[in-house]
């Protein structure tokens, strides 16, 4: 195939509208043009969409694993067979994401994602690494291991983020001794500070916005909700994020997190421009495991597969899911009533402009990356296509191998 590649006969999902009979082209890994009809181009590799939807490709702000991997194995291999294994899925980019731990395996996992960010040509992109952890609240721990939580240590944070220049965001617990601080460093090294795993109350929510905490990791899991003290009621973290208009929230939309009617009130008050749609898929994402290990194959922690998510043995929390990138498209569709225009944008567009490559990434427009899907009504993916290279069509026999 030549670096030259055409895409035709395919229904476009371009900003705003959809082309019902559109073609895309693509040259030197960016998108040159996006066209209504067809246009002959000699010389150019050819696909046929056959009528089905061309779309972004998926962006996936927060993922742990796949394919039998967890990105805290910190190896290569682990990170570059769970690019694969999700590519397959519809996710062109993502963000790895790490799970609480010591410093010296972060050190690791960072240190790995370097080698294999050199080496992913046939899975989706990397764009950096998310942090999750291990600066939360005991109490809304989840299944993060409480071995490794801790308060933020200026110290250690500033050694983990001078050791590498590819950390994106950071998920920490906002009200926990030296949160503020730590965010505004955050943000002064370019890097996103997330609210996650936390207690917080409306008060600590808005003096953790005014010090860069301008996103909520997996709204509504591990995290607060209106408390009673006395008899006085007090808005937590939940209630904060629909308050403050500008906080932008991420749900895992996989039909098990959020069940239909918080799906719906989540759509209605913060919309499709500041709600996010992630996996947090974790190792056995993609397999047909019933048991699995969250984290490290040594030190992590064990969990259940059953009802099509991730729970921790005693049930007592979820743990990850098992979710893909389409699996959520189609639950918003679904279960939230939503336009599959509106679900597309909440992970293509959206995860862009709020880790601040909307330039390059996110949409049908050219002068972007050629990182392109196909799909049908079902949302089931035909073809994946990153920096304009074929990585998988469900064509190919190989890909069962």
């Amino acid at each position: 195939m030549s670096d030259r590649l055409k895409i035709y006969n395919g229904k476009l999902l371009v900003p705003g509208r959809i082309i019902s009979n559109g073609t895309v082209v693509m040259d030197g890994g960016m998108i040159i043009e996006v066209l209504e009809g067809n246009i002959d181009l000699p010389g150019v590799s050819e696909i046929d969409a056959k009528g089905n939807y061309v779309s972004p490709g998926f962006i996936d702000l927060h993922i742990h694993g796949g394919g039998g991997y967890d990105f805290m194995d910190g190896t290569v291999e682990a990170f570059l067979e769970i690019a694969k294994l999700h590519a397959r899925y519809g996710t062109t980019a993502m963000l790895p994401t790490t799970l609480t731990s010591g410093k010296q395996r972060l050190l690791q996992t960072l240190a790995s994602y370097e080698q294999a960010n050199l080496q992913n040509t046939m899975g989706a992109h990397f764009l950096g690494m998310h942090i999750e952890g291990p600066y939360i609240a005991m109490s809304q721990k989840g299944a993060q291991d409480p071995r490794f939580i801790r308060d933020p240590d200026e110290k250690e944070y500033e050694e983990i983020v001078s050791a590498s220049n590819n950390i994106r965001r950071w998920s920490a617990a906002p009200e926990l001794k030296g949160a503020a601080k730590f965010g505004r460093y955050l943000r002064s090294k370019g890097i996103l500070p997330s609210i996650a795993h936390t207690d917080a109350t409306y008060k600590e929510v808005i003096e953790a916005f005014e010090n860069g905490y301008t996103h909520m990791t997996h709204f509504y899991s591990a995290m607060s909700g209106v408390k009673r003290v006395g008899c006085f009621r007090y808005a937590g973290v939940i209630e904060s994020g629909y308050l403050i208009d500008e906080m932008t929230v991420e749900i895992i939309a996989d039909g098990a997190h959020l069940p239909e009617p918080l799906l719906k009130l989540v759509y209605k008050i913060k919309g499709i421009e500041r709600t996010v749609l992630i996996t947090d898929a974790i190792r056995a994402t993609g397999t047909p495991a019933k048991e699995t290990i969250l984290g490290d194959l040594e030190n992590g922690i064990r969990a259940i597969v059953e009802d099509d998510v991730a729970k921790l043995p005693d049930r007592s929390s979820f743990a990850g899911s098992v979710a893909t990138a389409d699996r959520l498209v189609r639950t918003m569709i679904d279960l939230a009533g939503v336009s599959l225009s509106e679900a597309v944008q909440m992970i293509t567009a959206t995860p862009a402009a709020i880790i601040g490559i909307q330039d390059k990434k996110g949409s049908l427009v050219a002068g972007k990356d050629a990182d392109v899907i196909i799909f049908d009504d079902k949302i089931k993916i035909q073809k994946t296509i990153i920096k304009g290279k074929l990585v998988y069509d469900q064509n190919d026999t190989a890909n069962d191998r």
